[in-house]
């Protein structure tokens, strides 16, 4: 029983036994741009503004160098795995391929819910600031279309378009899917560009202080709120059958993707609270309401583009990596052989995107915002642990394995990611951590009911 409920393949067995029907067309440039695109969106829009006036002031720039810490450990583990085990499914592969199937299923169910409740609380998000520029160019939506029932509307239709548009485009190719992201992430970095420009000369140094208005504590809780800006980098490992050469291209995506966007976001929270005072940041928009508090209106305007545009890079990438879980999950039989078909004609496990995105995009258009963004981080979280323990498992089990790209300072370092996550899963309401909790208990329950009677181990 239990030598059955951790059956796993070895990792020659995985990458031989992988379908190549995905096509190869992402380099490391493309796969860079793909973590910058989900990186940054709704963390830096959005949360930056609400995490400085209730959590940790114009310290949160230090919020968000604890939360790239946490992160900058998780990544250096899954550069790992990515290079030595170049296949679709992230952290579901690695856990399979080290700890066994009953892990292997249980972080894939973690992933489901990731990305799901991640593109749907993006795609709402993404909602308000295309409503805001209709507003500004006079074009007033019925409040029946914008908002959830919940909310007192009937569907956010706009929530509810994007995220069929953006399965649409999936379907059709990732090739397509890169360029389309590489234009829109070149758009937001100009518009990040533009916000940097415009408000550096208004900084005010006396809105820096008291820098720790909330303590040491209010800095913990505001990266425990703002790590909802770093998920995405883990989405890059998704891509590893679509990448010309995974062993090489797969770490530098990673890592470089999110070096880049730590600091990025260090230098727009330290200009933003110093043009505005923290407390006055509560808002939707706090990018934009900030520059328009210091009379930079055209730059207000092109960040609220450029917030829409970035938004919708996070929704190509989170939605791109939830098919190729589901895609890998199908592949080993945990899940049913229509979430592995691919499309003959575009190589993309087109139908499994059309139909996941249509189930997102009716969550995105019927739920209140809170009802979605509360269970994205835990499930991150515990997705970083589980990788972590693999790598430490796998460098006892195979020291020999070939490995591109190797972690340095092991043990240290996955040590380090279990202990910097674990904490932030810690600050997590308990409320988030109950609904985690039933998630996993019916995830288990399908397990035995449907997965390890289906599994492609199993069968053999």
């Amino acid at each position: 029983m239990q030598q059955s409920l951790f059956k796993k393949k070895s990792i020659a067995q995985a990458v031989d036994g992988a379908d190549r029907g995905l096509a190869r067309s992402l380099s490391a440039m493309d796969l860079t741009l793909l973590g910058i695109g989900a990186i940054i969106g709704a963390g830096i829009f959005v949360l930056t503004g609400v995490a400085a006036a209730t959590k940790a002031g114009p310290a949160l720039s230090l919020s968000f160098v604890v939360g790239a810490f946490a992160c900058g450990f998780a990544a250096l583990v899954y550069a790992e795995f990515a290079s030595a085990v170049p296949l679709s499914g992230s952290a579901y592969t690695y856990t399979y391929v080290t700890l066994g199937e009953l892990p292997a299923w249980i972080i894939g169910w973690d992933l489901i819910l990731e990305y799901a409740l991640a593109c749907a609380t993006v795609a709402i998000g993404w909602s308000g600031y295309f409503i805001r520029l209709l507003a500004g160019l006079g074009i007033d939506l019925p409040p029946a279309l914008t908002h959830a029932p919940g909310d007192g509307g009937l569907i956010n239709l706009p929530a509810f378009s994007v995220m069929l548009l953006i399965s649409v485009v999936l379907a059709i190719g990732v090739r397509q899917t890169s360029v389309a992201n590489a234009v829109i992430v070149i758009l937001k970095l100009a518009v990040i560009g533009i916000f940097l420009l415009a408000a550096v000369p208004h900084v005010q140094p006396a809105n820096w202080e008291p820098f720790m208005p909330f303590g040491w504590s209010g800095v913990m809780a505001g990266a425990g709120l703002i790590f909802f800006a770093y998920i995405g980098f883990d989405a890059v490992s998704t891509a590893a059958e679509e990448a010309k050469n995974p062993q090489r291209d797969m770490p530098i995506g990673i890592i470089v993707s999110l070096v880049l966007c730590t600091l990025i976001y260090i230098a727009v929270t330290v200009v933003l609270t110093g043009i505005a005072p923290y407390l006055t940041l509560n808002v939707a928009d706090p990018i934009a309401f900030a520059l328009a508090q210091i009379g930079e209106h055209f730059a207000a305007g092109a960040t609220a583009i450029g917030a829409v545009a970035g938004l919708t890079s996070v929704l190509l990438v989170m939605m791109y990596g939830q098919t190729r879980v589901f895609y890998a999950m199908s592949r080993d039989g945990l899940l049913p052989a229509v979430f592995s078909e691919v499309h003959p004609r575009f190589r993309t496990p087109a139908r499994t995107t059309l139909l996941t995105g249509l189930l997102i995009a009716i969550a995105a258009g019927v739920l209140p915002i809170h009802e979605v963004a509360s269970l994205v981080n835990v499930g991150t979280l515990a997705a970083f642990v589980m990788v972590s323990i693999a790598v430490l498992y796998l460098r006892r089990a195979q020291p020999n394995l070939h490995r591109p790209f190797r972690t340095p300072f092991v043990p240290w370092t996955p040590i380090l990611a279990i202990l910097s996550c674990g904490y932030l899963i810690a600050s997590l309401e308990a409320i988030t951590l109950w609904r985690f909790v039933i998630w996993m208990v019916i995830g288990i329950a399908l397990y035995f009911v449907y997965a390890r009677r289906h599994s492609v181990l199993a069968q053999a």
